[in-house]
């Protein structure tokens, strides 16, 4: 039907003046300068990593399959008498016949600390002894998808679970106290081997962990090994990209076998590595450096 003169003006402007008024946006009010201000939003290097792991599925699916793919070969690794997920320098006395255990790292291992990674974000701070404290005295951590399943299929098949953190020994009741409450096994307060844990003769060097592996293997052989870092399963002596790479080189065929690695973009090791492991360098130097390391191949 075709619309009068009149009626088609009134409708065209009636259009028109909807058009306008959806695409009106707020205008920032002008500076000074007469340019209008846009809120600064100071970048952050763990923005993405974070909200990566607190939000994507894909994170948790790839720590769900990793403990199950683990589970897996529990059974071949408790048959096979030989079968020591310790390097041969770690392993001070043979294996067979001491108890089986199997050895989880904590943070971002088995307890998510994301959230504590966010406030970070939030405030514009980075980690200190004093925050991180806190965090952990609120026992807040959950476990990561699919560590409980598996950790607890492990305990009933008579398995002790060994918790090897770099958390100080200071923190331990709190720690065990959160893992009880997310739903891990603690056999008992000893399985906690934190920082500032000593073995007679074995000097400690920094926040290395094999001493405490050392310590472990005296009464357990030791299956499998968890972890989020390479320090996690064997001593990392030059903390450098060339230095990392061999030692990947030299124990690839261990991991999905006896190592089992969590991802971690977060934080950890690789991290100082980029910046010659001068924490007491500026943050944005620390960042240059980031870049600098990026691959920019065409």
């Amino acid at each position: 039907m075709r619309l009068s003169l009149l009626t088609a003006s009134v409708l065209a402007s009636v259009l028109s003046l909807s058009a306008c008024k959806r695409s009106e946006a707020p205008t920032p009010a002008p500076t000074s300068t007469g340019t209008p201000a846009v809120a600064a939003s100071p970048a952050d290097d763990n923005l993405n990593a974070v909200a990566w792991v607190q939000t994507s599925i894909e994170y948790g699916a790839i720590t769900t399959q990793t403990f199950r793919a683990a589970a897996d070969h529990l059974d071949i690794a408790l048959k096979e008498k030989n079968w020591d997920a310790l390097v041969p320098e770690e392993r001070g006395n043979a294996a067979t016949g001491l108890k089986p255990a199997v050895i989880m790292d904590v943070d971002e291992t088995v307890l998510d600390n994301s959230p504590y990674q966010a406030r970070l974000i939030r405030d514009g701070s980075e980690y200190d002894e004093v925050s991180w404290d806190q965090w952990v005295a609120e026992k807040k951590a959950k476990p990561l998808p699919g560590v409980v399943d598996f950790t607890r299929a492990a305990a009933a098949k008579g398995v002790t679970i060994l918790y090897i953190s770099n958390r100080a020994v200071h923190l331990k009741e709190a720690t065990l106290a959160n893992l009880r409450e997310a739903g891990l096994p603690v056999a008992d307060d000893s399985v906690f081997l934190g920082l500032g844990t000593t073995l007679e003769g074995c000097e400690q060097n920094g926040s290395e962990k094999d001493c405490r592996r050392k310590l472990a293997g005296q009464n357990y052989r030791v299956l499998m090994q968890f972890g989020d870092q390479m320090g996690d399963f064997v001593q990392v002596i030059a903390n450098t990209r060339d230095g990392r790479r061999q030692l990947l080189d030299e124990y690839a065929d261990w991991f999905g076998e006896r190592w089992w690695m969590l991802p971690n973009p977060t934080y950890g090791s690789w991290e100082p590595a980029l910046f010659n492991n001068d924490w007491a360098q500026p943050r944005e130097a620390r960042r240059q450096a980031k870049r600098d390391a990026l691959d920019y191949a065409p």
